[in-house]
């Protein structure tokens, strides 16, 4: 489900799935260890001090990840893939978290309403950052309370405007 209630499928969100598998074993290909996170849920989210997208993904992905992060993984770098959005609401973006020295890269595809996550993405032109939470999800709706300090991981993008089309950044 996204943040307007609509569920991760359609044909636009296949073809980001494609890419992020291809994207991923051109990784593994250079020799990187790569992770894919699918999207369960993708939110964006002002609670408390944490303004950003919430990105809910299985617990087995979780887990994948923060074993990663447990093991001392540094992500330094990220890359994202931007879909236009053709005048739509919905966008689409794949980003690449990568940490050059252990080579090992995250994929994570995301998708999410423009008008919804717009003073998230306000905020975080204004600030100079684009938080992304990744979440295990249990199997329950993905819930909007904060999660204790250890339950999401957070990558940062000193770029926010690569999450949006050059038309929605407003001069």
């Amino acid at each position: 489900m996204t943040d307007d209630g609509l569920p991760l499928s359609g044909p636009e969100w296949d073809e980001l799935l494609e890419d992020a598998t291809a994207i991923a074993d051109g990784y593994r290909e250079a020799g990187w260890d790569t992770v894919v996170c699918e999207s369960v849920s993708v939110s964006p989210t002002t609670v408390e001090d944490r303004v950003g997208l919430d990105v809910f993904v299985s617990e087995d992905e979780y887990e994948r990840v923060a074993s990663l992060v447990d093991g001392g993984v540094m992500i330094d770098d990220a890359e994202v893939y931007y879909r236009p959005a053709d005048g739509a609401d919905r966008r689409f973006a794949l980003v690449v978290e990568r940490a050059s020295e252990s080579e090992t890269a995250v994929c994570l595809p995301l998708t999410y309403s423009f008008d919804r996550a717009r003073p998230v993405l306000e905020t975080a032109l204004l600030e100079g950052e684009l938080l992304v939470y990744v979440r295990p999800i249990d199997g329950t709706e993905p819930s909007v309370e904060p999660p204790e300090a250890d339950e999401w991981i957070t990558f940062s993008h000193d770029d926010p405007s690569l999450f949006l089309d050059e038309n929605d950044v407003r001069t």
